[in-house]
């Protein structure tokens, strides 16, 4: 049996998601034209500025982005270091711990499908087949942690986002400045900034859709290069004296048909199933944890890092805190694919076969960029 890479794990405190918005915040807030140290996961630039504005686009990962400079020569233009997601490198988890400062073990949302003890609750659409989940688990109780240390950031992002319950979650107490069309966006910030707003904070998210739907083809080009005009219309828009940092929850993976169903047998061990297809939690019967562990362990260890949760946890995976109720979220056994697969779960649905995917611990997911441009 091939050795199997090991798994590229989150920088916590040394540069991941989960530093970039305590940062951001205590330089927005300092005194006006106080110069501030730079970080070394940072680009050194000059950091007395009045205005930030943090760009977050969805599903840019640096290693697909470092692959096709030509076509997004704006980007490649920048001043630019890679920083880590976090575990899983799922959007519901990686834009709650930017937004909140904290690490998953610490804020709760563990993944894309949560186990909340009743049913597996969907965490970007907050519900289960039920449909909405918010008065059964309340947002704030679920994530506890404060979205921007409690500064009211103005976040412009999709309008038809702000009345969602992970909104509620991961953006509570900010300041919701919602568009229609991306070409909004600069626009928006602009007048935020000439209001004198210290910190925007603008979200994007048609990579990421264009990358499950259609893979990273030419539609996944074509889509990088509005991403890339997007940059350059925010860069024009954007007064003297502000910097510009961009980047992304995760990278992607092409999967494709390439979705593992486990057999009948092993499945038998299996009380149910939560997170996604490329970091799947099994949830084990009753006293079969142990037989579950060794069993998936002979299956899928050519193609899976098949951890416990105890060695998740240990391993900081999910950070240093872990909190009581994030621990009861997890499954017993995690399968983290390193082959370019995805695990099967029939109570996930999907309109669609997703071409990219993401949630596992490899470099192509894991390492995402962090770009400056000062005007």
């Amino acid at each position: 049996m091939p050795v199997a890479p090991s798994p590229v794990l989150p920088r916590y405190g040394k540069g991941s998601l989960a530093d970039v918005m305590p940062w951001m915040l205590r330089t927005a807030l300092a005194p006006a034209g106080a110069a501030h140290e730079v970080p070394p996961w940072m680009v050194d630039h000059d950091t007395s500025v009045a205005h930030r504005v943090v760009l977050l686009v969805d599903g840019m990962g640096w290693n697909q982005l470092r692959a096709r400079p030509h076509v997004a020569p704006t980007l490649a233009s920048l001043a630019g270091s890679t920083i880590t997601s976090v575990a899983p490198t799922t959007t519901a988890t990686a834009l709650t711990s930017l937004s909140t400062g904290t690490c998953p073990g610490e804020h709760g949302v563990v993944g894309y499908r949560m186990d909340m003890g009743a049913s597996v609750m969907n965490t970007l659409r907050w519900g289960d087949e039920r449909g909405d989940l918010r008065r059964v688990h309340a947002p704030a109780e679920v994530q506890p942690c404060q979205p921007f240390m409690g500064v009211r950031v103005p976040v412009v992002s999709k309008a038809e986002l702000e009345d969602t319950g992970f909104t509620e979650a991961h953006l509570r107490g900010s300041r919701p400045v919602g568009w229609r069309v991306a070409s909004s966006i600069p626009v928006i910030v602009a007048e935020l900034l000439a209001q004198g707003e210290p910190l925007v904070y603008a979200y994007y998210d048609g990579l990421d859709k264009v990358a499950h739907e259609r893979g990273l083809g030419p539609y996944y080009d074509a889509e990088l290069r509005a991403c890339d005009n997007l940059v350059a219309d925010l860069m024009g828009a954007l007064p003297v004296g502000t910097a510009l940092y961009v980047t992304a929850d995760h990278g992607q993976v092409q999967v494709g048909s390439n979705t593992i169903k486990p057999p009948a047998d092993f499945m038998g061990l299996v009380r149910r199933q939560s997170g996604e297809g490329r970091f799947r939690w099994l949830h084990a019967r009753e006293g079969a944890e142990a037989e579950l562990l060794a069993a998936a362990t002979h299956l899928y260890a050519n193609v899976a890092w098949v951890v416990s949760r105890d060695q998740i946890v240990d391993e900081g995976w999910f950070g240093p805190v872990m909190r009581p109720p994030a621990l009861r979220r997890l499954g017993d056994v995690a399968l983290v694919p390193f082959a370019d697969i995805s695990f099967d779960d029939p109570t996930e649905g999907g309109h669609f076969v997703l071409q990219c995917r993401h949630g596992s611990m490899t470099a192509a997911e894991v390492e995402v960029p962090l770009l400056v441009h000062v005007a």
